[in-house]
Parts: C-alpha cells; sequence; structure tokens
C-alpha cells in the first residue's frame, strides 16, 4: 500500500474541509517516532498537536487503558457513575493552580470544554458577554470559533459569529502592540461597545497556540487579573494545548503568578485518549443545575484511565523538569543559526513549547513561504512539523517530552540542515 493510493481515497471519501498537514498515513507510532504505511520512518515534532507529551503508547498509560477494557468501557457517567471519574476529578482540582476550593467537570474535547467554561461563566455571574483576544483559538464550535480571533480558516464561510463576543488586540511587541496598547483598547471597549458590569468572563491563553506561540506577558496577565477582579469578571485559562507538562509547569497559569478562575484543558491529558475537562472554583462551577453540564461520552472510562496514568507518569519521569531542558536545548541551537539563516526573526516559548518565526531576510515582513519550505524540506528528510500564526509564518515545535536524546539530537541535526540549505535557496 502507498500513501498516494490512500490520499486519492482520502481525497474521495473525506470532506475537504479536514484539511492534513502531511500525507504520511501512520502505520505505526512507539514514543517520539512514526512508522508509515510504507515503512518510512519519521520523527514526530507534533505529538497530534500537543496529544502525547508523554509520547505515542507509553507503556504505562497503555496498561491502564488495557486494564480498563477489562472492565467496562462505557456507561455514561450520568446513568451509572464510576470512582475513576471520581478519583480524577480529585487529583485535577488539587493540581490545577489556586488556593480555594475547586470543582471539576469532564467532556470530551478541548471545545467542549471552552464552551462549558463560557456556560459555567454566564450562569455564575448571570452575564452574556465574552472577550477574548486577537491571534486565539479556542475551536471550531460555533462558540469556538467566534471567540477564536483568527478568520482563515476557521470562520470563513460560516456566515454570522455568536453574539456578544469581542476581541481585543493580544500583545505581541514583535508586531508593534504593547501591553499598554492592548489595555488601552480593552479601555475603549469598555466605553465604547460593552458595560464591564455584562461582561462574564475573559478567555485568555496563557501561550497562544495556533495564533504562534506567543506567551502573555506577565504584567497584562497580571492586569486582566485585576480588571477582572474589579468588575466581577470570571477569568479563563485556555490550557487546552499550554497543559500537562508542555511548558515547563504542569500547568502554565503557574509561570505568571496568577490564578485563573476556570480552567480548560483536553489535549495532553489523555496521552492519546480523547477526553476533556473544565476545573474551577466551586461556588462557579456549582452554577448551572444538574443536567445543565455533561454529555454521553464526557469523562469516558478509558480516557479517565489514561488521564491518571498521565498524571503519574508526568510526576515519576520528571516531564515538567525534562521539558525546560529540552526546550533550552532546542533554542539554543535555533539561535546559533542566526547568522546563517537570516529569515530567523524571533526564538520563543516557555519549557518545550517552542517557536521559530521568520521574516523576509533583512525586512520585518513575515514570510509564510520560507516557512512552509521548511516545512516541506523537513518532511522529506523525516521530521513532521507544524506552522502556525497569524501569517502563517511560524514553525512550532511539539515533540513529546519523553523524547529519548539520541532521537532528539538526530531531529535537531535534520533541523539545522534544513533550515540552512532553506536559507542558501531563497
Amino acid at each position: 500500500m502507498q500513501n498516494t493510493e490512500v490520499a486519492a481515497r482520502r481525497a474521495d471519501a473525506i470532506s475537504r474541509g479536514v484539511g492534513v498537514t502531511t500525507q504520511v498515513y501512520a502505520q505505526k507510532a512507539e514514543n517520539a517516532e512514526i512508522w508509515d504505511i510504507e515503512g518510512r520512518r519519521f520523527i514526530d515534532f507534533a505529538a497530534g498537536i500537543a496529544v502525547v507529551n508523554t509520547g505515542h503508547r507509553h507503556p504505562r498509560v497503555i496498561e491502564a487503558v488495557k486494564a480498563q477494557l477489562d472492565s467496562f468501557t462505557h456507561t455514561c457517567h450520568q446513568v451509572v457513575p464510576y470512582e475513576n471519574y471520581v478519583e480524577l476529578a480529585e487529583r485535577l482540582n488539587d493540581a490545577v493552580p489556586g488556593n480555594f476550593k475547586k470543582k471539576t467537570i469532564f467532556v470530551t474535547t478541548g471545545a467542549e470544554a471552552v464552551e462549558n467554561a463560557v456556560k459555567i461563566a454566564r450562569a455564575a455571574t448571570n452575564r452574556s458577554a465574552i472577550i477574548a483576544f486577537t491571534g486565539a483559538f479556542h475551536g471550531r464550535t460555533f462558540m469556538g470559533m467566534t471567540l477564536t480571533g483568527k478568520v482563515q480558516p476557521y470562520k470563513v464561510g460560516f456566515g454570522a459569529m455568536m453574539p456578544d463576543v469581542f476581541h481585543v488586540p493580544f500583545p505581541v511587541e514583535l508586531h508593534g502592540t504593547t501591553v499598554e496598547d492592548s489595555l488601552g483598547v480593552l479601555e475603549k471597549l469598555f466605553k465604547a461597545d460593552v458595560d464591564p458590569s455584562r461582561v462574564a468572563a475573559f478567555i485568555v491563553e496563557p501561550v497562544q497556540g495556533e495564533g504562534g506561540f506567543y506567551e502573555v506577558p506577565r504584567a497584562f496577565m497580571v492586569k486582566l487579573r485585576e480588571i477582572a477582579d474589579k468588575y466581577g469578571i470570571v477569568l479563563i485559562a485556555d490550557e487546552v494545548q499550554t497543559g500537562f507538562a508542555r511548558t515547563g509547569a504542569l500547568f502554565a497559569m503557574e509561570h505568571h503568578g496568577v490564578v485563573a478562575d476556570i480552567t480548560t484543558m483536553a489535549k495532553g491529558l489523555g496521552g492519546g485518549f480523547p477526553i476533556a475537562a473544565v476545573t474551577g472554583r466551586a461556588d462557579l462551577m456549582d452554577a448551572p443545575g444538574p443536567g445543565g453540564l455533561g454529555g454521553t461520552y464526557g469523562g469516558n472510562p478509558i480516557g479517565v484511565a489514561a488521564g491518571l496514568a498521565v498524571l503519574d507518569v508526568i510526576k515519576d519521569e520528571n516531564l515538567c523538569e525534562r521539558a525546560t531542558q529540552l526546550g533550552n536545548r532546542l533554542k539554543q541551537r535555533l539561535s546559533s543559526l542566526s547568522s546563517s539563516v537570516p529569515q530567523i526573526a524571533d526564538i520563543r516559548g516557555p519549557g518545550f513549547m517552542n517557536a521559530v518565526e521568520f521574516n523576509v531576510a533583512g525586512t520585518k515582513t513575515p514570510s509564510p513561504e520560507f516557512t512552509n519550505k521548511v516545512r516541506e524540506k523537513a518532511l522529506e528528510k523525516g521530521l513532521i512539523l507544524l506552522t502556525c500564526g497569524v501569517y502563517g509564518n511560524v514553525i512550532r515545535f511539539l515533540a513529546p517530552i519523553t523524547i529519548p536524546d539520541d532521537v532528539f539530537a538526530e531531529a535537531l541535526d535534520i533541523l539545522e540542515t534544513t533550515l540552512v540549505e532553506c536559507a542558501k535557496e531563497a
């Protein structure tokens, strides 16, 4: 079987709205490596978009899932509940930042987690307006899509978005938007468009994902918390991509010295199995009435079992520290290439949630063409990379945090060779 054969079948059978980054069809995966149906090996620097932080098929995750399969696979927690759902909720309540009583619900996807966080904030405040940020990504459901601060490709052709959602520029000094600029727009928004007493929540990614891996400046997060407290606004941290050791801490908000009222999570929690969660202040989480939250597959026991194992692996294998070590090595390697690759405009990211941004050499003009060329050439050499950013000029690095040192070194060599070759050809 060839990749081209399956690609042709895919084009005939699947909606074109489901885009793909590569035409590599997976046959097997282990830790940070993937083999396709033609037997070719790839080093995975995507991790299913920050899902397998603990690596593909981590033995402890697989063992936990197999044990759960031998017991039961589904009862629907709202019909016949089960203890491991309660245990994982207890552990997340303890782990999510905040010195207050917390409660948790489980759903299936990150977009569902965001939707439910908005529902909870609205129910708790009896308000409807939500403020998000440009460049944000919060999912592809209608509320998630509305909150997302990026039109192409997420909003094109889908008509009017949900009402009472407002966007404030995300502070990115590299692109000319300072913390003061963003706060100034927020102040004008309160004067011109929405009374702050009508705002239910701010929702913010501590590090933007699809938007380009820009970290929220600490000063901005502190000020956002102050404004939320002043007006009784709920602060929602979207940790769907940043969570579970990716940034060098279990949750990225730990870097800011600021506590969110509600935290959404998914991706890395399940180690490859679908599960998402919302954890927040108990008084907020209890605002919806019984039956107002939940879902048929929410907190599926397979995903819950995987989640418990993932938390154990992160702790026992010191993955937060490992993420910081790997990220530092990657950023140092990229920094060493700045003179030979003049297209490099910025290297950034906490822990092992890193990115390199490319401009046309000698200018401040974003270069999505160069960025995509790097991605394609790296793939030819056996390294899977992802792009992101409002301008499409960012490569983001999301390899499993469990990647072996020798495989990581091999990947860095491929990356260096690729960047140097692309720079010479530009």
